[in-house]
């Protein structure tokens, strides 16, 4: 258990600290950089901000339940939905340089907790382990919907990168539920729901 606490701390530090890579193409490759006013990229950029925070709190979620999930077949599909969340790290840094800012400084405070969230879900059992996930992909979901709306008209590049991110969160909780992921009691969705609008809101500013 010791050796598998220093593999994660490892990775955390590569998630918070690092540059993240994809394998798959940037999914704004081929999105023409339309011009925006300072205010548009201002606006664009803390989105990018805030959908990168929640990367990184999924990247901290999935690793801290694949480390203390029971059956090999769940922690397989967290490592796998964890390789494709640091891809959205790749693709959200990238187009948040692109804008001319930076990501969220809170970002090792995000990882910690989500972490010891993650870690507190996977002991509960493996449907609750997997039902956590999924409603995570839910509120993700949603988040990245609405920024969508949000996005200035003309800034074509974010929209592409999210539109593949919520192709990606839709599949994760797919897979979730059929590998039987539970239904959440609604006091934890709401609580859940409460602290990511914590980080929303702080991430869009620091």
């Amino acid at each position: 258990m010791i050796d598998k606490l220093i593999i994660e701390f490892d990775k955390g530090l590569r998630t918070v600290l690092g540059e993240a890579q994809t394998v798959r193409p940037f999914p704004d490759h081929s999105s023409a950089d339309n011009t925006m006013d300072s205010r548009e990229k201002r606006h664009a950029s803390a989105l990018m901000r805030i959908n990168h925070s929640g990367e990184v709190c999924a990247q901290a979620l999935y690793n801290g339940q694949a480390l203390t999930s029971r059956n090999p077949v769940t922690e397989a599909a967290l490592r796998e939905a964890s390789k494709e969340e640091t891809e959205h790290l790749a693709w959200c840094e990238k187009r948040i340089n692109e804008l001319g800012s930076h990501k969220s400084l809170l970002n090792p405070l995000w990882y910690a907790g989500s972490f010891a969230i993650g870690a507190l879900a996977g002991a509960l059992g493996d449907k609750w382990n997997l039902g956590f996930l999924a409603e995570t992909e839910h509120q993700v979901g949603k988040h990245i919907e609405n920024h969508l709306v949000q996005l200035p008209a003309q800034d074509d590049k974010s929209r592409a990168v999210l539109e593949q991110m919520k192709i990606d969160e839709a599949k994760h909780a797919t897979t979730a539920l059929d590998h039987g992921g539970a239904e959440l009691p609604l006091a934890v969705k709401l609580t859940m729901q409460w602290s990511s609008k914590i980080m929303t809101k702080t991430s869009y500013w620091i």
